[in-house]
Order: structure tokens, then sequence, then C-alpha cells
């Protein structure tokens, strides 16, 4: 937008952080609904969602993953072991790392959340080719944005 005045780009309806922020709003309250059965949150789901992926991993290794620090992720993750999702254990080898695995509850709880992903992407009205190059152009943006900071 070179040929658009500065005071015209700074309007709110310009701005692509907030129709980013409206649209992860929207999205939380979708979820929201959808995760009700399953007991979790949406930081929750996300955290089960690494661990059913990739198996046990370093409370570190998730926190790189879904791009939390371990201030938000460690009390998220003791939630989730509150409820008999996971079991968190120090590492033998080196004390500081503590290492997440699912228990059989938190095994057992993906089947339930196997409508999940459909439910949301029904409520999205976009298809799945849509879906896809949206998050094509999120990753570019995402990727951008790091190499900017």
């Amino acid at each position: 937008m070179p040929d658009v005045p500065d005071a015209e780009l700074l309007r709110l309806d310009h701005q692509v952080c907030f129709s980013l922020h409206a649209a992860s709003r929207a999205f939380g309250g979708v979820y929201r609904d959808a995760l009700k059965d399953l007991g979790l949150t949406y930081p929750q789901y996300l955290a089960m969602l690494v661990l059913w992926e990739d198996g046990p991993q370093p409370v570190k290794a998730i926190g790189e993953r879904l791009r939390l620090d371990s201030g938000t992720l460690s009390p998220l993750l003791k939630r989730l072991e509150t409820a008999g999702l996971v079991r968190r254990e120090r590492s033998a080898a080196d004390e500081r790392s503590v290492t997440v695995q699912l228990t059989d509850a938190g095994s057992e709880l993906r089947e339930r959340a196997l409508p999940v992903p459909r439910r949301i992407l029904s409520s999205t009205g976009m298809t799945v080719e849509e879906i896809l190059t949206l998050q094509g152009l999120l990753g570019r943006l995402t990727g951008a944005l790091d190499e900017a900071q």
C-alpha cells in the first residue's frame, strides 16, 4: 500500500494484526464449545496434540513447538497432570529437564477428540483447500515476523 497515506494505514480496519486477533478470539469461542466435553481448554488441547503426535517430550520441546514460555506451560501441564491425563518426570540424566508423557487416560482421550478438527473446520465456513492456503500464508507471515525480530 505504498500510495496510501500514513494516516489511512493507521486505521484499525487496516491492521492485519487486529484481523488475526479477532479471528483468534472467534476461534477461542468455537474451541471452548468443542472442547467442553473433553474437559480441556484450548492451550491444554494444543499440548495434548503435541503429546498424541510425538509421544513423551521434554517440557522445553513442548514449549518450543507451541511457542509458549515455561511460565505459561508449566501451570498448564500441572493442571493436565492433576486431571490424570499426563505424568511429569524429572530426567535422571539432567535434573533440570522434565519429561511429559501421556497416562492411559490421556491416550484414551485422543479417541474422544477425533471429531474436534472436523467440527472446527465446519465452523470456519471454508473449504479444506482454503484452510490449507490460509495455513501456508500464516506460516509465511510467522516466518517473516520471526526474522524481523
